[in-house]
């Protein structure tokens, strides 16, 4: 199997994955949402229900907005980067210094 094939595999793996899992999802907080508008609407005491609600979707939309922010700017290709470029950094530090603190572990 040809690295491009596998990789159009993965893709079409992970996307049915997320498409399987969101949308059920996302039509369950729709429907809550909606039925707790109805809610709200008919009776006046389920009202002050309504800002922390409201505070918690904009947080949430947030959220999301870090997420896409994130995924647009790669923050999720190499995950594994960050800890070797620290692992090199650490090293050359302590080549420069002149003293290794991994022979005192």
């Amino acid at each position: 199997m040809t690295p491009e094939r596998s990789r159009r595999i993965r893709n079409i793996v992970v996307w049915g994955m997320a498409i399987s899992i969101l949308l059920p999802a996302a039509y369950g907080f729709i429907e809550k949402l909606m039925l707790f508008v109805l809610a709200v609407r008919r009776d006046l005491i389920g009202g002050f229900t309504i800002v922390p609600v409201v505070i918690y979707l904009i947080v949430t939309a947030g959220m999301i907005c870090l997420l896409i922010w994130a995924v647009k700017h790669g923050m999720f290709r190499d995950v594994e980067k960050p800890k070797f470029d620290m692992l090199q950094r650490e090293s050359e530090l302590d080549t420069r210094d002149g003293r290794a603190w991994s022979d005192s572990v």
